[in-house]
């Protein structure tokens, strides 16, 4: 197996080999993951047949385009182990989603599966700026959830040394962080901002930290919050993209000298942006639904997986692989209030403008007798927690997102500490509005 670091200066030779190179890997592994697929899972040969394509009908890249997607409902139809293309008994690990509405989507690994997986972390530790022997602190969640494992299994391949402390236990974070001096730290942003309130309440500056790299995923954030947090802590913040259905974490990655956008780890992932509303393949550069087929997984190939989330596909930079924009939202989460489209990270946005406010918030969604209302629970900051400064912020906010988003809301301004602390994805809406 060909390692992460398998030449000079620590790239795998495919990360700069030329778009031609890539595309000729490209169509010869999708030939065999879907053939793979076809052959050895019954949900695809069922839902190829239907569709009316065989794998031999995929001549160019451009053809996967004729064959059906797959959505999350199609995990939770096959619940448990319906969707995997090889024997139970070949899986070494097993994953599944939090499980919020009802059971988890169930995904599973072979050995080549989590050898792959582990690669691909360390290539993305890499490209953020991770390099052998850095101490890594990795504050993901473990258990089910890919993050924790998948971030721990891939700074171990790069040869980093790590600290599986996991979410939670917010003040044992700022005192491990204090005492083993990491380089490195994976976890949620907004955790991350959990943890920056810990170093000021402890009375530390975030900014004394040994803490030079930060590699943050599991939720969108914005290039507003990049900067807070850079700020904060002096360090370099870098964003990293996965989900469990197609590996988990490493899917794609920013690169720390350029910070422009996430480059797909193409060789393993091929990446399609579709219009979500009629399915169709857009151009790119267009923003729409992303779409992601597996080229090398054994025990769960994903062909066409509908992920929800909106960007856009740019060309390469730091890496010759393209660049996906970093996410917006998602189509099955986006809000729609009186004709509006609003996505959380568009409220982030505005909070981050107002000096008088912290960067927690939750958006609370209620029915104002026939019509949808927002109310944004915000916290103030400890310099402006008197009652007028808070109305004031309240105000500002308010003038901010009817100004750039386009829809009045109420602001709640609570005293700090007010918002809910997240020690993993934030729960950034509650949706309170009585059901029909």
């Amino acid at each position: 197996m060909t390692t992460v670091l398998s030449r000079p200066g620590g790239l795998h030779a495919i990360e700069n080999a030329s778009r031609d190179e890539i595309a000729g890997l490209q169509l010869e592994r999708m030939k065999w993951s879907v053939r793979h697929a076809y052959e050895n899972s019954a949900f695809y040969r069922k839902r190829f047949d239907e569709h009316g394509v065989h794998p031999d009908d995929l001549v160019t890249l451009a053809d996967l385009a004729k064959f059906p997607f797959t959505v999350k409902q199609d995990l939770r139809d096959t619940y448990p182990f319906g969707m995997f293309a090889v024997p139970r008994e070949r899986l070494s690990r097993i994953h599944g989603s939090s499980g919020t509405t009802g059971k988890p989507t169930v995904v599973g690994y072979t050995k080549k599966d989590i050898d792959t997986w582990a690669d691909l972390i360390a290539r993305s530790i890499y490209a953020s700026g991770g390099r052998p022997g850095d101490i890594a602190h990795i504050a993901y969640g473990y258990g089910l959830f890919t993050g924790g494992l998948g971030a721990h299994y891939g700074a171990e391949r790069l040869g980093c040394t790590v600290v599986p402390i996991s979410g939670g236990m917010t003040e044992r974070q700022v005192t491990l962080i204090q005492d083993f001096k990491p380089r490195i730290i994976m976890v949620t942003p907004s955790y991350m901002l959990s943890i920056q309130d810990e170093f000021r309440r402890q009375g530390l500056d975030p900014r004394e930290s040994s803490l030079e790299v930060g590699i943050f995923g599991a939720e969108p954030w914005t290039n507003a919050m990049r900067q807070e947090i850079e700020h904060a802590f002096a360090m370099d913040a870098v964003d990293i993209y996965g989900l469990s259905e197609i590996m988990g974490p490493g899917v794609a990655n920013e690169c720390v000298e350029t910070k422009d956008g996430l480059h797909i780890w193409e060789d393993h992932f091929y990446p399609e942006i579709i219009d979500p509303e009629t399915g169709a393949v857009l151009p790119d550069g267009e923003m729409g639904e992303l779409v992601f087929t597996t080229l090398t997984k054994e025990g769960l190939p994903m062909i066409r997986y509908r992920t929800r989330d909106l960007t856009r596909l740019l060309p390469g930079t730091a890496r010759s692989m393209r660049r996906m924009e970093k996410v917006t939202g998602r189509s099955d989460d986006m809000i729609i209030l009186r004709g509006v489209n609003v996505f959380p990270t568009q409220i982030e946005e505005q909070i981050l403008k107002c000096a008088g406010l912290a960067p927690h918030f939750q958006i609370e969604l209620v029915r104002e007798g026939r019509m949808d209302g927002m109310i944004v629970h915000v916290e103030a900051n400890a310099a402006a927690a008197a009652p007028e400064a808070r109305a004031a912020s309240a105000k500002e906010l308010a003038h901010h997102i009817k100004s750039v988003v386009g829809v009045s809301t109420k602001i709640d301004v609570c005293a700090p500490d007010g918002v809910a602390r997240s020690e993993g994805k934030a729960k950034r809406v509650l949706d309170n509005r009585a059901k029909a």
